[in-house]
């Protein structure tokens, strides 16, 4: 595999996130919520540094079976949130393919009576959108590859590594 974003450029990039966050909020008590599950270990990293009094739901939104590289159709589960009706959000994502997830889940939340969402994504993938989005917060662009690591997985491995690195075509598991 191909070391695309090494650990220390992560941990730096999260850190100017946070401190993003920590101006952009203040004042404001906030639900981050966690795209499960390949959002885990940023949100992790992340809410450790703010500042700002927060809750932090999580919800199930998948669009990847198994081996598949390519997005199916998108499965929503928001058992895990809690109340959300009245507050502001801060959606975190591993990473922003199409757009077609996070611009469903952002009005699933809105439908909920969010009073605000703003979406952060560690990684935005360019070329291919094929849903108008724009995250308010973005960690890295990176190329149309199928990467790997820091939450992000092919067939539910590889989420453990601390760097990001592309899959090679026809890795099998």
């Amino acid at each position: 595999m191909t070391v695309l974003i090494p650990e220390d450029a992560i941990r730096e990039r999260v850190r100017e996130i946070a401190t993003e966050l920590n101006a952009d909020f203040t004042g404001r008590i906030f639900t981050v919520v966690g795209i499960l599950t390949g959002s885990l270990i940023f949100l992790a990293d992340l809410v450790r540094r703010l500042e700002h009094r927060h809750q932090i739901g999580l919800l199930q939104a998948s669009s990847y079976r198994g081996t598949a590289t390519t997005p199916g159709i998108l499965v929503l589960n928001t058992g895990l949130l809690p109340e959300i009706r009245g507050r502001h959000i801060l959606l975190l994502d591993d990473i922003l393919d199409t757009g077609a997830t996070l611009s469903q889940v952002v009005a699933h939340l809105h439908g909920l009576g969010a009073a605000s969402v703003k979406t952060c994504v560690l990684l935005r993938k360019i070329g291919r959108q094929t849903v108008p989005f724009e995250p308010d917060y973005v960690g890295f662009s990176i190329p149309d590859a199928f990467v790997v690591g820091y939450g992000l997985d092919f067939n539910d491995d590889y989420r453990h590594l601390p760097y990001i690195d592309v899959l090679p075509e026809g890795t099998a598991v």
